[in-house]
């Protein structure tokens, strides 16, 4: 795993509190890797000490948005600026753990999967125990999805998602806040992604704790479903061309002396070649 390089696309909004332990927990994982934290307008303190951060870490990119427009918004501003193999998103408040990331890289590196979701229901880990009705939402919330999607998915709601890079990045997303989460799995869908799910440990957060979706976000959601569920299909569907194939691409010498490309793509020339032109021009609505 070693060879590959992974992108941890962080969205920050006033999580001062947890923002120094996620980034020491994401860099104590050992894959190279680049961090993108952006501050989607935090007013709390956070960008003070993500700016204490990025000195003192070097594989941190941080990126300040003026003003809060939403997860979604900070999600798509990261993912611009990725250039690892695999891109996962990771949010700031310590409720999901970085130690999960091989077992959501695996069906990826061994050329499997194109996307990746960390179930909080199917997994034998441990799971803080906390509220019943918001469980039967995301039941609920998952299967509507399911329903439109035509996937299996048993957690659609899940900030666990890892994706091949070309892949989220030749998906165009228009949601700014937590839509993101049904609006990137219908579009995973429409384009013929082959996705899997594995069990990932689960550390809730109460209200209290700093717990931030709420009834208007699950109603967005349904909202969302609907939306996405009910657009056309892209007219280009991801290439069978595209499927990663299991590759053990060689580390290649760089300025910063860790052995790794500063931009490996783990495709030789003429698969990168294939990629791009199968790309090139997709569209989801």
């Amino acid at each position: 795993m070693e060879n590959y390089r992974l992108s941890v696309v962080i969205p920050i909004f006033n999580e001062r509190s947890t923002l120094r332990n996620i980034i020491r927990q994401v860099e104590a994982v050992e894959i190279a890797k680049e961090i993108i934290a952006v501050d989607d307008g935090s007013s709390d303190g956070s960008r003070e000490v993500l700016k204490q951060l990025e000195v003192e870490h070097s594989s941190l990119i941080a990126i300040y948005q003026e003003k809060n427009r939403g997860k979604g918004a900070a999600l798509r501003t990261g993912f611009s600026r990725a250039t690892g193999d695999f891109v996962i998103v990771q949010d700031a408040d310590l409720e999901y753990d970085p130690q999960n990331y091989k077992q959501l890289l695996k069906p990826l590196i061994e050329g499997r999967a194109d996307v990746v979701y960390g179930s909080r229901f199917i997994s034998g880990q441990e799971r803080r125990v906390l509220f019943f009705w918001h469980s039967i939402g995301n039941f609920l919330l998952t299967g509507l999805s399911n329903m439109f999607t035509n996937l299996n998915l048993t957690d659609m709601e899940t900030c666990y998602k890892a994706f091949r890079r070309e892949v989220i990045q030749a998906i165009e997303l228009e949601q700014n806040r937590f839509g993101f989460e049904p609006e990137v799995t219908a579009k995973i869908a429409k384009m013929g992604a082959r996705v899997y799910e594995v069990g990932i440990s689960y550390h809730g957060r109460t209200y209290e704790e700093g717990k931030k979706i709420g009834w208007k976000d699950a109603l967005q959601s349904v909202y969302c479903i609907v939306k996405y569920g009910l657009k056309r299909a892209a007219p280009h569907r991801l290439s069978t061309k595209t499927e990663s194939k299991a590759v053990t691409p060689l580390p290649q010498k760089s300025s910063n002396g860790d052995g790794i490309s500063p931009h490996p793509t783990g495709l030789n020339a003429k698969e990168k070649l294939v990629a791009e032109e199968s790309f090139e021009g997709f569209r989801t609505d």
